[in-house]
């Protein structure tokens, strides 16, 4: 049986924002830097391939870790505010209808996204949705590997580590 197809436009204005689960919130001393609230578009609008989000971050934060994904690619287009995006180990200042690429690659790629203005930086976020994926965070040697279902229902398998941390190939075996 095929899935009903959901209605295909939405308007930016008209896209709900909820902030982060609470498994993603930031605690501790992160939260002094790190606050976004996100609207989850793709989804929404019946997408299966890419990913699609506004995301809306408070001056003076940023919205996520400085972080280079292995295998999907990701885009941004700055609506509102302005900023800066860290890519690799370069700053760039960001404003309104600026479009940022982010391809996969190694830490050369690592990018994070900086409100230093005055009123709130809001982007469009466009992803592939590629699986299993493979994040690098080089600010702090961790990575993550997350796995989805085949029919994007929903994670299957999430894994954040430091290398640092693992285990022989052999142990236990």
């Amino acid at each position: 049986m095929q899935e009903s197809i959901r209605h295909p436009i939405v308007n930016i204005a008209d896209v709900e924002l909820h902030q982060l689960p609470a498994e993603f919130s930031p605690t501790g001393p992160a939260a002094e830097r790190y606050a976004s609230r996100l609207g989850f578009v793709g989804q929404q609008i019946g997408a299966r391939l890419l990913g699609y989000n506004i995301t809306v971050v408070p001056p003076g934060k940023r919205a996520f870790p400085r972080h280079n994904h292995q295998i999907n690619e990701e885009m941004f287009l700055v609506l509102e505010g302005t900023g800066q995006i860290r890519i690799g180990g370069a700053v760039h200042a960001i404003k309104p209808g600026d479009m940022i690429a982010c391809p996969p690659g190694g830490q050369e790629t690592a990018h994070q996204i900086i409100n230093n203005g005055e009123v709130e930086l809001r982007f469009l976020a466009i992803s592939t949705k590629l699986s299993p994926e493979i994040v690098e965070y080089p600010d702090s040697g961790k990575f993550g590997v997350l796995a989805e279902n085949l029919h994007g229902k929903g994670p299957l398998w999430r894994f954040v580590g430091q290398e640092s941390a693992g285990v022989d190939y052999w142990e236990g075996e």
